[in-house]
C-alpha cells in the first residue's frame, strides 16, 4: 500500500488511463477536423456539382421522354397516310425505317458522358426528324387525307411534340453548358475532381434546327 492510500498496482492502472481533459481534447479535435473537411468540400463545390450532374440527367430524361412521344404517333401517321396515299410506298417505308432506327437507339443516365453514343442518339433521331418531314411534304398533295379528322389531330399533336422536343433540347444543352462551366472552374472543379467528373459531351446539331420545325398539312 503506498501513502496515498492506493496499491501499487492501482496507481500504475491508474497512471496508464488518459485523463477526462485529454479524452475530450481529443475529440474536439476529431470534431473540428471533421467540420473543416466538411466545411472545404462545401467551398470547393462538392454539393453543387451533385446538383448540376442531376440537372443534366433530368434534362435529358425529358428529351428522351418527348422523342419517345413523337416515335409513338408514328405508326398511326403512317396508316393514315397509307391508307389515302397508298402509291407513296418509298416514303412511307423510309418513315418505318427511321423510326425502328431511332428507337433501337437508347442512351440512359449513365451514358450520356459517351460521345460516340449522344452522337449516334441524336443522329438517329435526327434521320427521322428528316423522313416525317419528307412525309408531311408528300401528304400535301392529297386533300382528302388532310381533311380526314384523325390526320388533323394528328396534326396538333405532332406541332405540340416538335415544340416540346425543341425546348427539352434546349435545356439539355443549357445544362450541360452549366455543369462543365462547374466541373472546369475554380474552386468547383476541385468538387468536381473529388467525385470523378468531367466534362460532358452534348448535342452538336446546327443551331439553326434547334428552332422547331413547322408543321403543315
Amino acid at each position: 500500500m503506498l501513502c496515498d492510500g492506493m496499491t501499487k498496482q492501482e496507481k500504475l492502472a491508474h497512471s496508464g488511463r488518459p485523463s477526462l481533459a485529454r479524452r475530450v481534447s481529443r475529440h474536439a479535435v476529431a470534431a473540428f477536423a471533421t467540420l473543416a473537411v466538411a466545411s472545404g468540400a462545401a467551398g470547393c463545390g462538392y454539393n453543387e456539382v451533385i446538383d448540376k450532374d442531376e440537372a443534366v440527367k433530368a434534362s435529358f430524361a425529358e428529351v428522351q421522354s418527348q422523342y419517345k412521344r413523337r416515335a409513338d404517333l408514328v405508326p398511326n401517321l403512317v396508316n393514315i397516310v397509307k391508307g389515302a396515299a397508298a402509291q407513296e410506298q418509298e416514303t412511307l417505308t423510309k418513315v418505318i425505317e427511321a423510326r425502328a432506327k431511332a428507337t433501337s437507339v437508347t442512351v440512359d443516365a449513365s451514358s450520356i458522358d459517351d460521345p460516340q453514343k449522344l452522337k449516334q442518339f441524336e443522329q438517329a433521331q435526327g434521320e427521322l426528324s428528316g423522313a416525317l418531314s419528307r412525309l408531311l411534304v408528300v401528304s400535301e398533295k392529297y386533300p382528302d387525307l388532310k381533311s380526314q379528322e384523325g390526320f388533323r389531330d394528328l396534326q396538333s399533336q405532332l406541332e405540340g411534340t416538335e415544340n416540346r422536343i425543341t425546348v427539352a433540347r434546349k435545356r439539355f444543352i443549357d445544362s450541360v453548358a452549366d455543369y462543365n462551366k462547374t466541373v472546369q472552374r475554380f474552386p468547383t472543379s476541385i468538387g468536381a475532381s473529388m467525385r470523378s467528373k468531367s466534362v460532358r459531351p452534348t448535342f452538336e446539331g446546327n443551331p439553326e434546327n434547334e428552332k422547331a420545325p413547322e408543321v403543315k398539312f
